[in-house]
């Protein structure tokens, strides 16, 4: 089966890393030749380091996963014998709305149109195409190459068949999916993200605790038991299970939750505070930058390394 990815930015590159990793024939669609000739140098170049240093996904070498990406700038032609095509255009609903139109034309009843939107909601993407039934959303977490959860999310139209496709698909080349029974704005990574973003503000913005503080709190905190396990399981654990957590701590969760303050405004005094320390800690300069993000990703992979192991055992 052919799997295909439209436009060869950052997540389309990633996504193709991703299925062929797991022995998929992928083909990258994009405008402009010069685009996808980048799109491959970057991602041969990518593989080679991630074999060098033992982190490379699935079965096969770099160059057999390499050898099952090819490239199209012709979208009949990048579309034809697809069973799954993953949109991956920038965030930009006219855009997107766009592309799917021109694919509702030309594709069969049998291949999956999926969206690698983190916020457009399905309703606003596919309502109105003759393939609805066909649509989804499959949002993955940046970066999908060492972050695995991928939310799978409906239109109201999508057909349950779609769904379990999509998520079975998902499951098959080593991604976590997850799936949303209906659409809601933010989806489920977003909502969490912005719930903890938000009360992170306040704190740092009522001078509670310092921006690098802060991230201590979940770095060397919260965030060491999520890594593993999720904020249910980890009430289950933290007494006698959930009905034994809710009797001892109800209360003093609500006396906490009453004392939070309205959704910040991301701007002026609070922002500038925030942006000083961050910036104190990694200037903001594509050098500085792109050294971090790399640091972050190799401790992504030994994480990723790390999970795989412990659930073995």
């Amino acid at each position: 089966a052919d799997i295909y990815f439209l436009f060869s930015g950052l997540i389309g590159r990633s996504w193709a890393m991703v299925f062929a990793a797991g022995g998929f024939k992928v083909k990258l669609y994009d405008i402009a030749q010069p685009q996808l000739t980048g799109a491959l140098e970057s991602i041969r170049k990518q593989m080679k380091e991630l074999e060098k240093s033992g982190f490379l996904k699935g079965a096969l070498s770099a160059e057999q996963q390499l050898a099952l990406i090819s490239v199209c700038t012709d979208l009949k032609a990048a579309v034809e014998g697809a069973t799954f095509i993953q949109e991956c255009t920038p965030e930009k609903l006219e855009l997107k709305k766009k592309i799917f139109s021109q694919l509702d034309l030309i594709v069969g009843d049998n291949v999956i149109l999926s969206s690698s939107t983190s916020c457009l909601l399905p309703s606003k993407l596919f309502t109105g195409l003759k393939h609805v039934k066909q649509c989804i959303v499959s949002h993955p977490v940046n970066p999908p190459y060492f972050v695995p959860l991928v939310e799978i999310v409906p239109h109201p139209e999508t057909d349950r068949s779609t769904v379990e496709k999509t998520y079975a698909l998902m499951k098959k080349i080593g991604q976590s999916p997850v799936k949303l029974n209906r659409e809601i704005e933010g989806f489920a990574l977003n909502r969490l993200q912005y719930a903890v973003i938000s009360e992170a503000w306040r704190l740092v913005g009522e001078g509670v605790i310092s921006p690098t503080d802060l991230d201590l709190v979940m770095s060397d905190g919260l965030g060491m038991r999520y890594a593993f396990i999720g904020p249910l399981e980890t009430m289950h654990l933290n007494a006698e299970g959930i009905s034994n957590y809710c009797e001892r701590y109800d209360e003093g969760m609500r006396l906490v939750l009453n004392t939070f303050g309205p959704v910040p405004e991301f701007s002026g005094e609070i922002e500038r505070k925030i942006s000083q320390a961050m910036s104190e800690k990694i200037p903001v300069v594509p050098k500085d930058l792109d050294a971090r993000r790399k640091w972050r990703d190799e401790c992504l992979t030994g994480l990723a390394k790390l999970k795989k192991q412990m659930k073995s055992d």
